[in-house]
């Protein structure tokens, strides 16, 4: 019997996001929205003006069996800088925060354990600001966002901020890695 277990990461643009996820075993599907906002149906010029409250995100759709909940999380907080509140890199504004937005009690448990064991560890220099909250709500991005790394590989954001994130993934996580030759 297969399982599916669904969690929502913002960590930042969702096109670099998206790219490290889709490559990653175990995970079935990736999708980019806005997380956790207040207006119905938002669009990616509003979530864009920072005043829908909404992050750019990813929706992972997993199988548990194959990737454990603390892979992902492990892949997450080594993709992007959990220690700067409301940017990462030059994108700058609520709508890039870093944000874990679970969908179960087992799971929002799990992530806040998680979290602790990072602190305790000092892995980062500054304190950690994601936030880790339940699932809300979450939209789907529009059809040019779905995708985009994999479709513009060679877009000058893909190729400065994607493309390197994809890297690190590939070569510190040679072994959760969908496809693992060398590109």
């Amino acid at each position: 019997m297969k399982s599916t277990e669904t969690l929502v990461l913002a960590g930042g643009c969702f096109w670099c996001t998206e790219a490290v996820f889709v490559c990653v075993k175990g995970v079935q599907t990736v999708e980019s929205g806005y997380a956790n906002g207040q207006v119905p149906n938002p669009s990616y010029e509003a979530v864009c003006t920072g005043r829908t409250g909404y992050a750019e995100a990813i929706r992972v759709a997993f199988d548990p069996v194959v990737v454990p909940l603390e892979v992902l999380l492990d892949i997450f907080f080594a993709t992007h800088d959990p220690t700067t509140l409301n940017r990462q890199g030059a994108d700058v504004g609520t709508q890039y925060r870093s944000g874990i937005y679970t969908t179960t009690e087992a799971q929002h448990a799990s992530v806040q354990t998680y979290m602790a064991q990072l602190k305790a560890d000092k892995v980062f220099a500054q304190p950690i600001v994601t936030e880790v909250e339940g699932l809300h709500n979450f939209y789907l991005a529009e059809p040019e966002h779905q995708n985009f790394y994999e479709r513009h590989p060679y877009h000058g954001y893909c190729m400065a901020v994607a493309g390197p994130k994809v890297d690190k993934l590939k070569h510190r996580f040679v072994a959760w890695v969908k496809d693992a030759s060398p590109s």
